[in-house]
């Protein structure tokens, strides 16, 4: 039997910024605010979920008119929370290195160790225009958020820490209190080559866009490989956005809503930005390099995960993202609390289901 690590985890993304997580006017029974976020995380963590991923934004836009820093509004749902890890999304460039070690080695004392991070590369350059970041070039935002995560690393092992990179610069560093062993867990976003690269060197687990299983093992074998040779070892996390009804048609009447009443100039402008990200990698193979503007209503292509349909049929699709080498599905929902619960009460039992069988196969064939 495998254990119970080689179960495939569930995440959902913390909707800290309003307008949900499609760009459309269909409604959207979710909140963006601190009360519905606590009870949402209370909801996830009763139901199967062991991960939620915090967003961050600096500034309005594509609907999300308000949004909560990303960091501070985590620690809330950790203190609402006993066993949920919640992901901080990070930004260097915003953040320093020695900020960010600070802050989550504080967090990590006060929960328990239950705090991560996501570190962003990219995202939107009107943003940093706005607040007076410098916007870097494709592959150098990654070789920044690489020195990013190798400061992060050595803040929280090391004492008298010396890093003289391109970006960032330490001198005989010791910060104290360490974080409670083992590190919180670093997770990045990416499907270009340089995220890929980036991957297999120093995260601990890699996030990519919606896609096929046949697309996702793709990227899993380019980084594996790559990771191995590193003597490095990555999880992956696929981006799905999850449309569980009691049949196929619903769901499928669902989606076809949600694109009918998509806010076309509010995606047209998310194309425009995610433009500077995926497509502005040199080979064109970043996050949204391939996107159609209907994959686009969804942030991260979460519609071409395909997990759309009954219980049943979503079960089955990510036991195929599993094959394919998928660690974690990242979800994301159109009314958060309500369908995270029917997830967590419908789908996660029958995906534990079909693993345990195939489990007893795989002992029967030994």
């Amino acid at each position: 039997m495998s254990s119970h690590s080689d179960a495939i985890k569930f995440a959902y993304w913390v909707p800290n910024v309003s307008g949900g997580l499609v760009i459309s006017n269909i409604e959207q029974r979710t909140g963006w605010d601190i009360d519905y976020n606590r009870k949402l995380a209370q909801i996830a963590e009763a139901n199967g979920f062991e991960y939620a991923l915090s967003q961050i934004r600096f500034t309005a836009g594509y609907g999300a008119d308000n949004q909560h820093e990303s960091v501070s509004f985590s620690h809330a749902l950790l203190a609402a929370t006993t066993t949920l890890k919640v992901i901080a999304a990070i930004l260097p460039g915003p953040w320093n290195p020695a900020l960010a070690a600070k802050q989550i080695a504080t967090i990590n004392h006060l929960t328990n160790g239950r705090v991560a991070v996501n570190i962003v590369s990219g995202w939107f350059r009107g943003e940093f225009a706005a607040i007076g970041e410098l916007w870097l070039d494709h592959d150098e935002r990654y070789r920044r958020s690489e020195e990013f995560i190798r400061a992060l690393r050595g803040i929280w092992s090391e004492d008298n820490f010396t890093l003289k990179g391109d970006f960032y610069r330490f001198t005989n560093y010791s910060m104290k209190p360490k974080p409670i062993d083992p590190q919180p867990e670093i997770f990045q976003g990416g499907s270009s080559r340089a995220a890929r690269d980036m991957a297999s060197r120093v995260s601990d687990w890699y996030f990519t866009n919606g896609n096929t299983p046949e697309e996702i093992r793709k990227q899993v074998d380019d980084i594996k490989t790559k990771a191995k040779a590193d003597g490095h070892k990555v999880k992956i996390g696929v981006n799905a956005f999850a449309i569980a009804r009691e049949t196929e048609a619903e769901a499928r009447a669902v989606l076809d809503e949600i694109v009918a009443k998509a806010n076309p100039e509010a995606v047209q402008g998310f194309a425009d930005q995610v433009k500077n990200a995926g497509k502005a990698s040199p080979e064109g193979e970043g996050n949204w390099a391939k996107s159609s503007l209907e994959d686009l209503v969804q942030y991260n292509d979460g519609f071409r995960s395909n997990l759309i349909g009954t219980p049943e049929q979503i079960a089955e699709r990510i036991l195929k993202l599993k094959d394919a080498g998928a660690d974690l599905i990242l979800l994301g929902f159109l009314h958060f609390q309500e369908e995270v619960e029917f997830f967590g009460k419908r789908v996660i039992p029958l995906v534990r289901e079909l693993e345990a069988a195939r489990d007893r196969e795989l002992v029967a064939a030994e």
